[in-house]
């Protein structure tokens, strides 16, 4: 690569937007050139738009060179557009609003990566996890056919409460998964909150999230699906079927797993098969990906949210208390950080995924 290709990050005061801008600090292929906001903070410093709403603690200061970025309206499309060579999306906004804007950026020729849900089920909208779907990148021709434009587009990750097990039941494909209960045990950081925002949450559970139960059990099977005629199709099995609590957890998303195949396998083979997987992105050595994506941890307690959220700089996948189950076949744990692997993290490997097809490219 000649040079770093240039970056916005739309919605960048939130706290995916603040996570999007820490990974893009010295990253290799990627310089951060932008950020776009709401009205409100367009004009001010990046600090002085954040303020006090820092989310991502001392461990993680703000990078200097973002501090002092102005920030623009992100409702001035050619404004931005011109000044970078792709951009991620985290703007908060309703569904309706965010995919007429995403859109608009696809159609200054400009791609648009996205953390929002809006677009997940546009049938020619790609919703990547880079390990399991890359081809599903074979769609967005037809996207920019549609659209109308020669490098625009758009492509989404999915929801951060799957990837602690929809990985896992990937690699197991052979067996054929038919029957899948999960329960998942989310962190707050998943509804952009710290405890000091959220003092409710404290002692408590919430054994309710709006929309998570259905996305849960439905975004798996589009991103098991194929590509036919230009659009995505969902794949028919394995049932899905969900409970979505949130939990006093700062970050790190566990579900609680229960599952049948149509050919079941050993414990034995079920370990070696998630312990040995690897996807394109290790194949391609991509600068996010982690060297070994999933791993299964032998102790009885593990994997737990705190020790082991951060296993390969948060995008690696923890798997745990596999064992026979008395009324499916067996059940397990699974742990994934929801802001690195299952939003930011997982946005910019697939980012990096594009760009090594070559689907994000300089504009000049």
């Amino acid at each position: 690569m000649d040079r770093k290709l240039k970056v916005g990050v739309l919605g960048a005061t939130g706290m995916v937007g603040q996570r999007f801008v820490t990974l893009l600090q010295n990253h290799p292929w990627f310089d951060l050139a932008a950020v776009a906001a709401s009205p409100r903070s367009a004009g001010k410093t990046y600090r002085e738009a954040v303020g006090d709403r820092w989310k991502l603690g001392e461990d993680n200061p703000m990078p200097e060179k973002a501090a002092d970025l102005i920030v623009q309206d992100v409702s001035h499309v050619e404004e931005i557009a011109s000044q970078v060579d792709f951009v991620f999306s985290a703007v908060d906004m309703s569904k309706d609003q965010i995919r007429a804007i995403e859109e608009e950026y696809a159609k200054a020729e400009t791609p648009v990566v996205s953390n929002n849900s809006a677009h997940r089920w546009t049938p020619d909208v790609p919703m990547m996890i880079p390990e399991i779907n890359p081809q599903h990148t074979d769609v967005i021709e037809a996207q920019k056919k549609r659209l109308g434009t020669k490098r625009g587009f758009i492509a989404v990750k999915p929801n951060c409460s799957i990837q602690s097990y929809t990985p896992a039941l990937y690699a197991l494909r052979e067996f054929e998964p038919t029957v899948v209960v999960a329960t998942t045990y989310q962190a707050i950081s998943g509804a952009g909150k710290t405890f000091r925002d959220w003092p409710e949450i404290i002692d408590n559970v919430i054994p309710y999230i709006p929309g998570e139960e259905e996305k849960s059990e439905q975004e798996p099977l589009k991103v098991f699906g194929e590509v036919k005629d230009g659009q995505i199709v969902k794949a028919a099995r394995p049932l899905i079927t969900t409970q979505c609590l949130r939990v006093p957890v700062s970050n790190g998303h566990i579900a609680a797993v229960f599952v049948s195949f149509a050919k079941k396998p050993t414990k034995e083979e079920i370990i070696e098969r998630w312990n040995n997987y690897s996807g394109v992105p290790q194949q391609l050595g991509l600068p996010s990906a982690p060297k070994h994506f999933m791993r299964y941890m032998e102790e009885p307690d593990r994997p737990q949210t705190k020790l082991d959220r951060d296993y390969e700089h948060g995008m690696g996948i923890s798997l745990g208390r596999l064992r026979e189950d008395l009324v499916y076949d067996y059940r397990f744990i699974g742990l994934s950080h929801n802001t690195l692997r299952g939003a930011a993290g997982g946005a910019v490997e697939t980012a990096e995924l594009l760009t090594a097809k070559h689907f994000i490219t300089p504009k000049d």
